[in-house]
């Protein structure tokens, strides 16, 4: 089974920075996404950031200038640098995968149990 642990929540002020990281462990897959969402209470889990394993990234207009995803595919880990941050950015980011087998159409997804991001004013 595949397991994924976030690290690098906290509390910061508003304009200072955090980086998150994200391990998976079990059967990886060469052909992945990694990447990270969020949700804020009240509101639905949005994407921030994700980045496949042949490069390819998107990032949620919110954040494009301020947050940097980056991976290191030999370790399975996906990491978010945060800078600049706001109190908007405050939620529970979330750690995911998908991948699949080569030659395979079908998607396995898996979550990370969230880190807690707040940024006071």
């Amino acid at each position: 089974q595949v397991q994924l642990v976030e690290s690098g929540g906290g509390f910061v002020q508003a304009g200072g920075s955090l980086r998150l990281s994200c391990t998976a462990s079990g059967i990886i897959f060469n052909i992945n996404t990694m990447g990270w969402y969020r949700q804020a209470p009240g509101k639905q889990r949005d994407l921030v950031a994700r980045l496949s394993s042949a490069g390819s990234t998107n990032y949620a207009d919110s954040v494009k200038g301020r947050f940097t995803i980056s991976r290191d595919n030999a370790k399975n880990t996906v990491y978010l640098q945060m800078d600049s941050l706001k109190p908007e950015d405050t939620a529970v980011y979330y750690c995911y995968l998908d991948q699949r087998r080569v030659g395979s159409t079908r998607y396995s997804s898996y979550w990370g149990q969230g880190t807690q991001v707040t940024v006071s004013s």
